[in-house]
Parts: structure tokens; C-alpha cells; sequence
């Protein structure tokens, strides 16, 4: 999604324009997979005015947020330290967790959180003299911490809906905040390019719908555990990608640091942790 998000907006598609398109267009085919599950819809149909209400407001505003402050910080940050950056999230979790009284610390836990930090250190200290906007930082820590509380109030609500409804909802939530902002802003623009349109079409299919599908396919089969495990590749391939694009390139330091972010998440999936609730990113 980060590079899909660089070449949009290399071909003149504003934040908000993006996030609008990106979520109009992910309600629009979540609900063809909802119209393809009738025991879903009348699942959804039957669920109370709580929980449709928590699940649009989860998109309205956590989600909307999230998602604007992340593609705010890939104006100014490479979309290989971003990624990296947004990453420490499962460590914020943790952290909100004990904060909360829902776990206790554990040496596995700590020593996560210690890793996840000093991790995030190594990276940005890493980094060469006025290579990181520290204000892109600021803005990649925001959306880590903006979905670290998305996670935290999801679980505690408790909603008794498919996480194919959820995410619907959380869609249609944030597409409406980001449509009224957007046209408040006078910043929504659709007279599009060819190539934005396509950017835009691949960040909706390719990096939203089918990674949810595809996620939610894979932890029917394999667990929370595994599935977790093998989500931590998704920085990975993000670096891997930014260097064949853009020719970005982290340094050796940063490298372990990235390590370090990587090693704390892989700790906390496999500490057989009840699963928390996925966002549309994954």
C-alpha cells in the first residue's frame, strides 16, 4: 500500500482523495462479498444499534484517522521506514494493555516491549543527518498509536458480527468522514489521470480487500498464532519493494533496528495471545 501510495501521488492525487477513493471503492466490493453471503447479511441486518453504531464509528473516526495520518507521513517519509515505524504498533498494544488491566506483564512481554523500543531508536537515530522529517515521524507514531486505541476499544466492545460485516462498516464509516472533510476542504478532486485511477483501484483491490480475504482465509487454516507470525513479513516485503521502486535503502544500522521491530512482534505472536481484531489494512 505504501508504494501504491507513492505512485498516486507522484501522479497528483492529494491525501484525501486517495483515502476517499480507497475506502468507496473497498465498501463497494465488500459489499458484493456480503451480497454473496446471505446468512451474513441477515447476520448483519439482525445485529443491534450498538453494534452497527460502534462498528461505523470504529471507521469514522479511528480508521479515518489512522489511515489519514499514515498517508500524511508518506508525503514525507520512505515508504520502507514508515512501514517500519507504523510496525511497533503490537508493542503500543501491549503497553495499553497493561495500562488497562487486561494482561500482565511477563518476561516475554517485557522484554518485547524493550525490543520493539530500542528497535525504533536504532532506526531513526540510524538514519543519516536530515534524512527523517521529524514531523513524518511524529505522524507515523500517531497512526501506530491512533491503531493501537482502534484495537483496544474494538476488542473491548465485544462485537458478535463476522469480521467480513466489520470491516464493512468500518469502510462505510471512514468513507463518509473522509468524503465530508474532503469536500469541506475543497481538497476532493476525481478528475483523475488514468494512472491515479489505477494506483487508486490497486491500493483498494490489492492492498485492502484481498489482503483481508486472503487473511481471514489463512486464519480459519493456520491459527491466530501463525497467521500473526507470518504478518510480520509485511514490513519486509514493504523495504523489499521500496528498494525495487524507489531505490530506497535502509543503512546497516537501521537494518537491525528493523530487526529488532520485527524480532519483538514475532515474540508477542508467539506467546499464544487471544487474536485481536484485524483492520482493513491486513
Amino acid at each position: 500500500m505504501a508504494i501504491f501510495g507513492k505512485l498516486a501521488y507522484d501522479a497528483g492525487v492529494s491525501t484525501l482523495t486517495l483515502l476517499f477513493v480507497r475506502f468507496a471503492l473497498a465498501t463497494v466490493i465488500f459489499a458484493l462479498l456480503l451480497a454473496a453471503r446471505p446468512a451474513t447479511v441477515r447476520s448483519l441486518r439482525g445485529a443491534g444499534r450498538r453494534t452497527l453504531a460502534i462498528g461505523l464509528a470504529l471507521g469514522a473516526i479511528g480508521y479515518a484517522t489512522q489511515a489519514g495520518l499514515f498517508f500524511a507521513a508518506l508525503q514525507r517519509l520512505d515508504a520502507s521506514l514508515l512501514a517500519l515505524v507504523l510496525y511497533t504498533f503490537p508493542a503500543w498494544v501491549m503497553l495499553g494493555s497493561f495500562a488497562l488491566g487486561r494482561e500482565q506483564p511477563t518476561r516475554r512481554r517485557v522484554l518485547a516491549l524493550a525490543l520493539s523500543s530500542t528497535g525504533l531508536v536504532v532506526l531513526l537515530a540510524g538514519a543519516s543527518a536530515g534524512a527523517v522529517d521529524a514531523v513524518g515521524v511524529a505522524m507515523g507514531l500517531g497512526a501506530a498509536l491512533t491503531y493501537t486505541v482502534y484495537i483496544l476499544v474494538a476488542d473491548r466492545a465485544g462485537l458478535e458480527i463476522s469480521s467480513i460485516a466489520l470491516t464493512t462498516l468500518v469502510c462505510v464509516g471512514a468513507m463518509c468522514t473522509l468524503g465530508l472533510v474532503g469536500v469541506a476542504s475543497g481538497s476532493l478532486d476525481l478528475a483523475l489521470s488514468a494512472d491515479a485511477w489505477l494506483w487508486l483501484a490497486l491500493i483498494a483491490v490489492v492492498s485492502t480487500a484481498l489482503p483481508i480475504v486472503a487473511f481471514f482465509a489463512g486464519l480459519a487454516r493456520v491459527g491466530p498464532s501463525t497467521a500473526a507470525i507470518l504478518s510480520t513479513f509485511e514490513p519486509v516485503v514493504t523495504v523489499a519493494l521500496a528498494y525495487l521502486a524507489f531505490s530506497e535503502v535502509l543503512s546497516g544500522i537501521q537494518l537491525v533496528g528493523a530487526a529488532l521491530v520485527l524480532g519483538a512482534a514475532v515474540l508477542l505472536a508467539t506467546q499464544g495471545r487471544r487474536g485481536a481484531p484485524v483492520p482493513p489494512d491486513y
